[in-house]
């Protein structure tokens, strides 16, 4: 993964439990600076090892720990430079999550390196959107969770997030927006 997503963990650490516990997500980690520079592709057993010593300092298990990231990282892309991106992405929930396949190949250009995953909206009826997502990576659902969430909240949606079973070529989740 790239080094804006351990730039955007170690905010999220920082805010959270403040500067010491990070120092020790560092050393734990062996890690220092350079490991954050955000247009670098990193070794995903690096950034796995990262978010496994965050939850440990956040106390909390892996999956809620990439549940809480994903919701996070909303918030920090659009703060940084992927914002105006992210604005050009879509105006509404549905368009952003159709989009963002575009927006990936966008960042492909900038990090040829970079293993982008997939989302689609693969249906909209009434209250309920269902998103398939895919990556080469496992275990990433959680993370997913919290974009969405994520997403919800960027839009001023009130809604749920629920992930369905994994299929051969992805797994589905399904957005139920609250009535307003």
């Amino acid at each position: 993964m790239y080094g804006m997503i351990h730039r955007g963990i170690r905010e999220m650490v920082v805010e959270l439990k403040g500067a010491e516990a990070w120092s020790e997500i560092e050393q734990s980690c062996a890690i220092g600076p350079v490991e954050l520079i955000s247009a670098v592709v990193y070794d995903d057993a690096m950034t796995l090892a990262i978010v496994g010593a965050a939850s440990q300092v956040l106390e909390m298990d892996v999956p809620t720990c990439l549940k809480h990231f994903g919701r996070y990282w909303i918030r920090f892309a659009e703060r940084g430079s992927y914002g105006a991106l992210m604005n050009f992405t879509g105006q509404n929930l549905t368009t952003f999550i159709a989009n963002l396949d575009r927006m990936h190949a966008s960042v492909a250009l900038a990090l040829p390196q970079a293993n982008t995953p997939s989302f689609s909206v693969v249906g909209s009826d009434g209250p309920e959107i269902r998103v398939r997502y895919w990556s080469s990576r496992e275990g990433l659902e959680p993370f997913v969770v919290g974009l969405l969430e994520g997403l919800l909240d960027r839009f001023g949606e009130i809604g749920t997030v629920t992930q369905c079973d994994a299929k051969s070529n992805g797994t589905d989740f399904v957005i139920t927006l609250a009535d307003t």
